[in-house]
């Protein structure tokens, strides 16, 4: 084993791992979860050396992450510090697999505040958006009810995006809002570029606020943007609807909702949202789908009813 590898700080080993296997390999968001990450593990152990990471180690970091944190949280933050144990196991730095029957543990979950809205709360929040003649955040939050585009998708609009004769706005891009500097950046992945259908009254109203703006720059870019202020404005206009709070993720989840209760296939809403393939759909609407799968079994029943 080579003893000056093996003594080396765990954190110092994670973050030459990182570099060494992330950086230009993985999406920019992803990367900085690795990095922050490697904070926690610099906090948490930082005079944690590889030869000294044993189960009862490895145990111990996972019970201290897990005070502060949910669950969920706490096995994304176990898979991607294991990724680098194990590939030190294989180096022959560590003798056996630390991570090997690892108990995960975490904060009781916060209580889930509602993902999306129903047709009639939708309508409330529209009558409150402030549509005037220049482009503000009440322009963003229509278009991401009626389009279901991802926070960072909907941001790096340009106006060179539409095509108003077809009545469609190409995705084929993100905003790197995590940035200071900002930036176009690549979408999720290859099927979140598409191109996605809008009505005509959207087309005809975006049609005459965007045209005296630059076709290649982003139209709702201004300045650093933080989903926070967004969310905010969201809130207030929630709040004046009196209807449930939502984040504008929600505004996506309350698109795919309305869709799929208005009888839309669940490979044309996969296909409108951009997801990888029609099982994300499945597991994120599954509540939606149940619901709907048992008004189609009082509907089949009813149907059967009439044969005689």
């Amino acid at each position: 084993m080579p003893r000056s590898k093996s003594t080396q700080l765990f954190h110092q080993y994670f973050e030459e791992w990182i570099e060494l296997y992330k950086v230009n390999a993985i999406r920019s968001v992803t990367l900085d979860k690795y990095y922050m990450t490697l904070k926690w593990v610099t906090k948490l152990a930082p005079d944690l050396r590889i030869q000294d990471i044993t189960r009862r180690t490895y145990q111990q970091l996972i019970n201290d992450y897990a005070l502060e944190h949910e669950k969920q949280t706490t096995k994304d933050f176990h898979h991607q510090v294991k990724s680098a144990i194990m590939d030190a196991v294989d180096e022959g730095l560590i003798k056996q697999n630390p991570t090997r029957k690892i108990v995960i543990k975490g904060k009781q979950p916060r209580e889930k505040k509602q993902k999306f809205l129903n047709q009639f709360e939708v309508q409330q929040l529209l009558h409150q958006l402030n549509l005037n003649s220049t482009i503000n955040w009440d322009w963003y939050i229509l278009l991401v009810v009626k389009t279901g585009l991802r926070f960072a998708e909907a941001l790096a609009l340009t106006p060179a995006d539409f095509d108003f004769n077809k009545q469609t706005v190409s995705v084929d891009k993100t905003w790197n809002y995590r940035n200071t500097k900002g930036g176009f950046q690549p979408t999720k992945n290859i099927t979140s570029i598409r191109k996605v259908q809008i009505d005509w009254q959207l087309a005809m109203q975006f049609s005459q606020i965007i045209k005296d703006l630059p076709d290649s720059q982003p139209i709702f870019v201004r300045k650093r943007v933080f989903n926070s202020t967004i969310n905010q404005r969201l809130k207030v206009l929630c709040e004046k609807a009196r209807i449930p709070v939502i984040s504008v993720h929600g505004l996506r989840h309350t698109h795919a909702s309305l869709l799929l209760f208005a009888g839309v296939s669940i490979a044309s809403v996969a296909k409108r949202l951009g997801h990888s393939s029609m099982t994300t759909t499945q597991e994120t609407y599954l509540h939606i789908i149940q619901e709907l799968e048992a008004q189609d079994g009082e509907k089949i029943m009813r149907q059967m009813a009439q044969l005689m």
